[in-house]
């Protein structure tokens, strides 16, 4: 079992970021231990939040090693377009894009390893931007290291153009806006996104109206900026949160949708390897036009 003497540099700070610094893991990781009882102080179980003092002895046990192996998993998805710098990927709701706690087989990276992805982190290689599990559409997976680093370059200088179609719930007074409204982790809850935040970061979110409907609303968006959860958490803000979102909307959602009403529909970006401009859409899956085509459309 790994242990320190807490000294001048440890004292004062708490037990979960300095377990995580010495062990060389997350903080996250750290206060899961904490919570299990496999951090000790002095022999007896700490809390995360501990503040350490000098002289004081912490041992704690290490999380199993992670395995990075990946192997080739049947899941789900279309191919787009292909190449051998990139993968377009249009990706149905309710697979998740890589292997995560809770998730770790059947997602969309473990059914493209076979076809030859990689650049970036080896649990999820390729990923250029990810989607939630219940958003479907178009993806970009790089297929090499060049292409991964010019891709997420391309993404970091918003050179990469991402639309959606949104079905918001209520009836969104203006045709046509932008919601430029920092967000960042919740103050009180750490697993959702907000407005209300004690870390936030510049958030920039363009829509147009498509289609009014009884109690809903039709938008075509586009990402400036791509926080998580950004266009959910951008619509709540509004009051007029994306139909079948349980999180940031109501906790029930509209009979015949199984999912939020979220579809990447529209990517264009410069090839990594030649430059050119590509352009691809994704038409509404089946579910979200099933569930649009009962809806009763309102007079313009």
């Amino acid at each position: 079992m790994p242990s320190f003497v807490g000294g001048e540099a440890e004292s004062g700070q708490r037990l979960d970021v300095v377990v995580a610094r010495r062990g060389g893991f997350s903080r996250n990781l750290a206060q899961r231990l904490a919570e299990a009882g496999a951090i000790l102080v002095d022999g007896a179980p700490a809390g995360k939040k501990h503040l350490i003092r000098l002289g004081e002895r912490v041992e704690f046990t290490p999380p199993p090693p992670v395995s990075t192996s990946l192997a080739p998993e049947e899941v789900a998805f279309s191919v787009v377009y292909e190449d051998d710098w990139l993968i377009v990927v249009d990706k149905p709701g309710g697979v998740v894009v890589h292997p995560a706690p809770g998730h770790e087989h059947g997602t969309l990276v473990q059914g493209l390893v076979a076809r030859g992805i990689g650049g970036g982190h080896k649990r999820r290689p390729g990923i250029v931007h990810r989607l939630d599990k219940d958003t479907s559409g178009l993806l970009i997976v790089a297929r090499n290291d060049e292409a991964y680093r010019r891709l997420t370059e391309a993404m970091s200088r918003r050179a990469i153009t991402r639309s959606y179609v949104a079905l918001l719930n209520g009836d969104l007074p203006q045709p046509s806006g932008t919601v430029d409204v920092a967000i960042g982790r919740h103050v009180r809850d750490r697993k959702r996104m907000s407005v209300h935040t004690a870390t936030p970061r510049p958030a920039v979110t363009h829509f147009d109206v498509q289609c009014r409907y009884a109690g809903f609303t039709l938008t075509d968006v586009r990402l400036e900026t791509g926080r998580t959860h950004q266009i959910r958490v951008h619509f709540a803000a509004l009051g007029y949160p994306v139909a079948g979102d349980v999180v940031y909307g109501p906790h029930r959602r509209p009979s015949g949708l199984s999912r939020q009403f979220l579809h990447a529909a529209g990517l264009v970006f410069r090839h990594p390897g030649d430059d050119r401009e590509l352009h691809f859409t994704a038409p509404l899956p089946a579910d979200l036009q099933g569930f649009l085509n009962g809806l009763q459309p309102l007079a313009p």
